[in-house]
């Protein structure tokens, strides 16, 4: 079975007019998956994430200073494409808290996996940085409760989204026991994701890729590259952060995934979870610009977690 966490919250969110990190980029995701092929999802409502959960990843001063910078009306920079609104606060608390219980659902055996469709994003934020749209890093706090309350130490991040996961990466980058590889474009925001940077263990895998590279390319990276390091790392629990903005239709990058790109390496990540993880399985939304792609591309995801 397969869980969805989602919170109307996640709407409130609001980065003001012509922000690409817009409320209707969820809207679009969650209509996706209310047709009839997904009706046998179990559609949860996230909770928030509690202070206990965050300060495994961010700084207590960095948690306050976040939410001390939500305006009670208009907009807030928190970095030049990061603002806040006065619903934002609650749409971070609820995004992050989503990958915490569905972390807590699959590890306790009540579902085989579970897709997060929340915003903001996080795979940007660094420990005491906002940064890229992302306010705190929800795929890292997820990844440390699996550690922290289930006993599963050996915790993977898959990364796919276009733009990569800077933040994910240097919280990773000392610890043997957790695991980070992404495929991404590059050159592009942030800079960081070059080959070269592997962790202090060993631990990083970076695939970075040129622009106009499509489906052929990332399959090789990720045969080439990911499975293996990640068969070899042997995790307890994989978590994917899902960023569709590699679309060939989005406007923010240019590479060029289709809709099945989507599927086929989200059948292939939980086939390796089912060898090596009981099939303990987490996906949360990043990416993902282009309305029509993004629809598409989640509901294509979701689809192959549904059938693995």
């Amino acid at each position: 079975m397969t869980l969805l966490y989602t919170h109307g919250a996640c709407f409130g969110h609001d980065p003001g007019a012509g922000h690409p990190e817009s409320p209707v980029r969820l809207k679009a995701v969650l209509d996706a998956l209310d047709g009839p092929d997904f009706a046998v999802l179990e559609r949860r409502e996230a909770p928030e994430v509690t202070r206990e959960q965050l300060l495994r990843v961010h700084s207590a001063a960095y948690i306050d200073r976040v939410l001390s910078a939500i305006p009670e009306e208009g907009f807030a920079n928190l970095d030049p494409d990061t603002i806040a609104s006065p619903g934002s606060g609650q749409a971070a608390l609820r995004a992050a808290g989503a990958v915490c219980a569905a972390v807590d659902a699959v590890a306790n055996g009540e579902a085989g996996n579970a897709f997060c469709a929340v915003r903001p994003p996080g795979h940007h934020a660094e420990a005491e940085r906002a940064m890229g749209f992302c306010l705190f890093n929800n795929v890292a706090v997820g990844a440390l409760q699996a550690r922290a309350v289930h006993g599963l130490q050996k915790i993977a991040v898959i990364d796919f989204d276009v733009h990569h996961g800077n933040g994910t990466q240097a919280m990773f980058w000392d610890n043997r026991e957790l695991f980070f590889a992404s495929t991404h474009e590059m050159p592009l925001f942030p800079g960081t994701g070059a080959r070269a940077e592997r962790g202090r263990f060993a631990n990083i895998v970076n695939a970075p890729l040129a622009a106009m590279a499509g489906s052929a390319e990332f399959q090789q990276a990720a045969r080439g590259l990911i499975f293996p390091a990640l068969m070899d790392f042997k995790p307890d629990f994989i978590l994917i952060s899902a960023g569709f903005d590699a679309h060939a239709a989005d406007p923010l990058a240019d590479l060029l995934f289709q809709d099945q790109d989507y599927a086929w390496i989200t059948s292939e990540l939980a086939i390796i979870a089912e060898q090596v993880c009981e099939g303990r399985l987490v996906s949360t939304l990043e990416g993902g610009y282009d309305l029509d792609a993004l629809a598409s591309s989640a509901a294509a995801h979701v689809r192959a977690l549904m059938v693995a």
